[in-house]
């Protein structure tokens, strides 16, 4: 799944087979999912048994499935080298949304995140970031209408293999989404931010920004020592200019460190004016952060605030919290489990 169309053409030449061989490939597995050479039907049975020894399509492993109450499914698939990473089917009224992930594990070490635990261990390929999308749809039977790189991992840390994934995903040859339909996430790497306007620019960027101020964001994500806010939201304006999409800020509110109304006048001064929308977060409280998630009336002070300052904000609707849905945690609990299962 990491070939591209024509990838997978130079493939077939470099095996003594016609270019179309090639394309008929790459739609078998990118269309399909179809993840054996023996069910290509249309493929020789000798060409079948050349590839069988030369190559594998690629496909995930399915480790562990949780759905919730509300249609939400969250996935654990297993990878060819014993890692696992997370995904997540999101069912909505306009359509189906994948969440999917980009690393296995991830070097940025934000507070209040589960995917941080443990660590980086490594990136995926685009073809591994492609399998989530084709595992979730094979077992919901649903079509994917819209992706968003939000799950385990720092996307502008692996950027380009989540680029290649998003041109493999857009392609006709593959999954035809359109690009206005995919949401790249990033806790504010800047270079990724700047590379992404210049080469995608029709993607929805949203930037984890979860604080109001240097000190704040200072305690909780690591990465703003290096891009302060200023520069951070520097990068944005220019990815706007660029681009002319808007930028969603995600802000998850936690309890009596980054919620109150002070706190929202600050944030609504830092963003008045520019092309954005701010999605306030309920916290997914992870047991090992310690963080506790905003009540409903903070919630809501901090929502008047923002629009009464004329910044766009809307509440994120809470999908999966009783199956482990956000970021990292299917991940961990399973993990504790194999080792409490080791010890024994």
């Amino acid at each position: 799944m990491d070939f591209t169309a024509q990838e997978t053409e130079q493939f077939l030449i470099s095996l003594g087979e016609p270019a179309y061989r090639g394309r008929q490939i790459h739609k078998w597995v990118h269309q399909k999912g179809i993840t054996r050479f023996a069910d290509m039907t249309n493929l020789p049975l000798k060409l079948r048994d050349k590839l069988q020894t030369a190559s594998t399509p690629g496909g995930l492993a399915l480790d562990t499935k949780k759905t919730s109450g509300d249609g939400t499914v969250k996935y654990l698939f297993g990878l060819s080298d014993g890692q696992a990473v997370e995904s997540v089917f999101l069912p909505h009224e306009y359509g189906n949304s994948a969440c999917v992930s980009s690393q296995v594990g991830c070097r940025m070490g934000c507070r209040f995140c589960a995917s941080t635990i443990g660590g980086f261990v490594r990136d995926l390929t685009a073809g591994e970031m492609y399998a989530q999308i084709i595992g979730i749809r094979d077992d919901t039977g649903a079509r994917i209408s819209s992706v968003v790189i939000m799950g385990s991992g720092e996307p502008a840390d692996n950027l380009t293999q989540v680029l290649k994934f998003i041109s493999l995903i857009i392609s006709p040859d593959g999954l035809n989404i359109g690009s206005r339909h995919i949401t790249v996430s990033t806790c504010g790497v800047v270079p990724g931010i700047k590379r992404l306007a210049v080469e995608k620019p029709q993607v929805t960027l949203s930037v984890s920004l979860h604080a109001p101020n240097d000190e704040v964001r200072d305690e909780i994500m690591p990465i703003n020592r290096k891009y302060p806010l200023g520069v951070l939201i520097e990068a944005c304006r220019e990815y706007i200019s660029i681009t002319n999409r808007r930028v969603t800020f995600e802000y998850a509110l936690i309890d009596g460190f980054n919620d109150s109304r002070e706190q929202a006048g600050e944030l609504g001064r830092l963003l008045r004016g520019m092309l954005c929308h701010v999605n306030l977060i309920p916290l997914n409280e992870v047991a090992e952060r310690g963080f506790r998630r905003s009540n409903r009336a903070a919630v809501k002070s901090f929502k008047d605030v923002l629009e009464e300052m004329g910044v766009p904000v809307t509440i994120r609707q809470e999908m999966g919290a009783e199956i482990d849905a956000a970021c990292g945690q299917l991940r961990r609990r399973v993990l504790r489990e194999q080792d409490r299962s080791e010890r024994r």
